[in-house]
């Protein structure tokens, strides 16, 4: 299966995409938050502690850690109400970092995943909460997050996935269908965007074929773990020493 990045349209180049995808954030980054629980059912929250609690042992005072496609902030506000860590936020959509500075001190900086300003070798950990598959290159943003990590330095995508049970695969089918798209198309006032996100879903690598991409870029201890029957997965990996 190859798989390059997210294409809003088939006919978008990488650059294109990216604006896309910028745009859409930007529009319904004032109703993101609401829609989120609302289609959830709150337990977006419950994944983002779950996995703020899975890295504990690698925060602390000294710790440098960057949450990557922070969005609207509630994964840096989760990791900060567990550990105490150098916190920065990055999204490359402005808006969503105005909902992030509501919620979190943490300084914040407007960056694209491709192409962060940070230092190679400057980061313990970097954190990514249901972002990553917005990328428009995966390998290309692989490549970046290794080069900012420490030797030994550890990634987080917390992401949807392919559920590995085919039941529960139709069912999400079904709710992505029927009441994602058209409570979302209502509430946001954003038609595209709705179809856009389920579908980012449906066309993201399953959670094998994302860790084994994350071993072909160079990460090693490469494992994951379903959520909830396998809607969402937590991957984890570590920078070479």
């Amino acid at each position: 299966m190859a798989v390059s990045g997210t294409k809003p349209k088939p006919e978008f180049t990488e650059a294109e995409s990216s604006a896309w995808v910028r745009d859409m954030f930007g529009r319904v980054a004032p109703r993101y938050d609401l829609l989120n629980r609302i289609l959830s059912m709150q337990i977006d929250r419950v994944w983002r502690w779950r996995t703020a609690r899975i890295l504990k042992p690698w925060l602390g005072p000294r710790a440098r850690v960057l949450d990557l496609c922070c969005g609207t902030g509630d994964l840096l506000v989760a990791l900060e109400a567990v550990a105490p860590a150098r916190y920065i936020g990055a999204d490359f959509c402005f808006p969503m970092l105005v909902r992030t500075n509501e919620k979190s001190s943490a300084p914040l900086m407007e960056a694209d995943g491709l192409h962060l300003p940070l230092q190679s070798n400057s980061l313990d950990l970097v954190t990514i909460g249901f972002g990553f598959r917005n990328f428009v290159n995966y390998r290309g943003g692989l490549e970046e997050l290794l080069r900012v990590l420490k030797p030994g330095g550890h990634l987080a995508i917390l992401e949807f996935t392919q559920p590995p049970n085919r039941l529960v695969r139709g069912f999400m089918g079904f709710w992505n269908r029927y009441v994602m798209d058209p409570i979302g198309r209502l509430v946001s006032g954003q038609g595209d965007a709705y179809q856009y996100l389920p579908e980012s879903v449906s066309r993201f690598p399953d959670a094998p074929l994302l860790a084994r991409m994350m071993g072909e870029q160079g990460f090693t201890q490469v494992s994951f773990r379903y959520f909830d029957a396998g809607i969402v997965a937590l991957h984890l990996g570590q920078k070479p020493l």
